[in-house]
């Protein structure tokens, strides 16, 4: 089996059949009418022969479905160029070991889940010091002081609290993401550290379900993470970025 990486569709069944499931919700009742509205906007979409599977009654005029079809288009693997971060991934020795005889300091982190986010699991296993799947958090490295100051964190505060501190590196989690708040508010970030004067001074890395490393390059900042992130992955970079700026 060949694959043309030049034209690489979806895979169901055989290869280059372009079966896909797709899922969504329409502000519509269910029954017979919401199923075939369904479909149409699936053929909208340029699906053939696409097919409902499940359709689910939300309430208040709401309905899910599951829909499976086949996509006519392809796209080119081969030309895909995302920035993606080039420093090695480290583990809890390794890390500690680089700041100590690199830096000759400790490095202190300030993270937060900010503005009207309240969702603090992505910012716990970070930083706490029980970590995540089997990584210590930040708080547990000798080398590294860090603050979670934890949920709802307006940025102005984050930034303040963050020059007390002195801290080399500021984590933002954002979770909740409805009507894309999420880009907002971390765009707000860069802009306040930007101007304070504080930009350059300090490295700015977020994450999130919604984040990629390609997005926070985008929206200003040094680093994002998104699903799967570990707390070495996070020290790895903070540590290496900040020995690379320290050199002369």
């Amino acid at each position: 089996m060949t694959v043309d990486l030049g034209k690489v569709k979806t895979y169901g069944d055989t290869l280059n059949d372009g079966a896909m499931q797709v899922s969504f919700t329409l502000p519509v009742p269910a029954g017979d009418e919401a199923r075939e509205a369904a479909r149409q906007i699936a053929l909208k979409m340029g699906l053939e022969s696409p097919a409902v599977t499940e359709m689910a009654d939300l309430g208040a005029g709401f309905t899910f479905f599951v829909l499976y079809g086949k996509c006519t288009h392809s796209v080119d693997f081969a030309s895909i160029k995302i920035p993606k971060q080039q420093q090695k991934i480290m583990n809890f020795k390794e890390v500690n070991s680089l700041i100590k005889s690199e830096l000759g300091r400790k490095v202190v982190v300030v993270a937060a889940c900010t503005g009207s986010d309240a969702h603090t699991v992505g910012i716990d296993a970070i930083i706490n010091m029980k970590g995540y799947r089997g990584e210590y958090g930040l708080e547990r490295y000798p080398e590294i002081e860090a603050y979670n100051l934890g949920s709802q964190v307006p940025n102005a505060e984050l930034l303040a609290r963050a020059v007390e501190l002195g801290a080399d590196a500021i984590l933002v989690s954002q979770v909740v993401t409805q009507k894309n708040i999420h880009l907002e508010n971390l765009t707000e970030l860069v802009e306040l550290a930007e101007a304070e004067g504080l930009r350059d001074r300090v490295l700015l890395i977020c994450g999130g379900p919604r984040i990629s490393h390609e997005l926070a390059i985008e929206l200003g900042y040094d680093a994002g993470f998104g699903p799967g992130t570990l707390p070495n992955h996070v020290a790895s970079f903070i540590a290496v970025e900040l020995v690379r700026r320290n050199r002369p």
